[in-house]
């Protein structure tokens, strides 16, 4: 079972410290997109990088289609992970759809969990007017869609520059176009209908790990409404608003990243 699951979603361990920080990535990346930030805390942690099931290096073979058509399938993972790696009271830090995926494992099994660090975090992309504004309308969202299923390359190269939104930034643009286009169009395209149409919103009063939401400028994805709710339905959180721009802070501002993530830490 260890091996297995280790093996499956591609799990590596770094760093020297006692206490465990988990770094899971977002949508169309794999656990590459940490190499920034995972520098700065090797000397004081102990760093578990992994990739989801369809991304990176992990088993492709172990895809279910029936198991990831929702986030619990993925949050399942996460456990797994921590279960086969005997953790607890981990430092989850989830990039964009992965706070979720980390605050429903948080909410099944909250002894894994000391703190949850989330970074462009949306409970739910939709609108819900007029009592919730996620971003997008479900129209915006077929469409996304549909253009993956009719042309990935070319939903890929429409999609990175705008959610990435450092057009000075060329290299960072051509990382992301090239990470999405690295992935299975077909479990992709799932990964995407399941991240955006979820509604996570009525298990946000569950959760009792403290947690940080860091909340990019000029964010397509989680724009500042977005971190404003979460703030306000999370109990024991702490917003905290970064200059970096777009929805990938820790490729653009990783910085400004480490360091809210670390002031955190140390008050917490």
């Amino acid at each position: 079972m260890t091996v297995d699951v280790l093996v499956r979603n591609n799990v590596k361990i770094l760093g020297k410290g006692s206490q465990t920080i988990v770094f899971a990535h977002g949508f169309g990346c794999d656990q590459d997109m940490w190499r920034y930030i995972v520098p700065a805390f090797l000397e004081q942690y102990r760093i578990v990088l992994f990739d989801y099931v369809g991304s990176g290096q992990s088993q492709i073979n172990d895809y279910d289609a029936l198991k990831y058509n929702k986030l619990s399938g993925y949050a399942q993972d996460v456990l797994e992970i921590m279960e086969a790696l005997k953790l607890r009271d981990v430092i989850f830090v989830g990039h964009s759809i992965s706070s979720m995926i980390g605050m429903l494992a948080s909410i099944q099994a909250p002894h894994y969990f000391r703190n949850i660090i989330m970074l462009g975090p949306s409970p739910r992309y939709l609108n819900d007017l007029p009592h919730y504004y996620g971003g997008f309308e479900r129209q915006d969202i077929d469409e996304l869609l549909e253009m993956m299923q009719l042309n990935f390359i070319g939903w890929a190269s429409y999609l990175a520059p705008i959610v990435m939104q450092n057009p000075e930034r060329k290299d960072l643009t051509e990382e992301l176009e090239k990470s999405f286009c690295s992935r299975d169009p077909h479990i992709a395209r799932q990964f995407a209908e399941v991240t955006f149409l979820s509604d996570c919103r009525i298990e946000l009063e569950q959760v009792s790990v403290p947690t940080l939401i860091l909340q990019c400028s000029d964010d397509i994805i989680a724009p500042v409404e977005v971190g404003d709710y979460l703030h306000s339905h999370l109990k024991n959180s702490r917003l905290q608003q970064m200059d970096a721009r777009g929805h990938y802070p820790h490729l653009s501002q990783p910085e400004e990243t480490i360091q809210f993530i670390k002031d955190y830490l140390a008050s917490a």
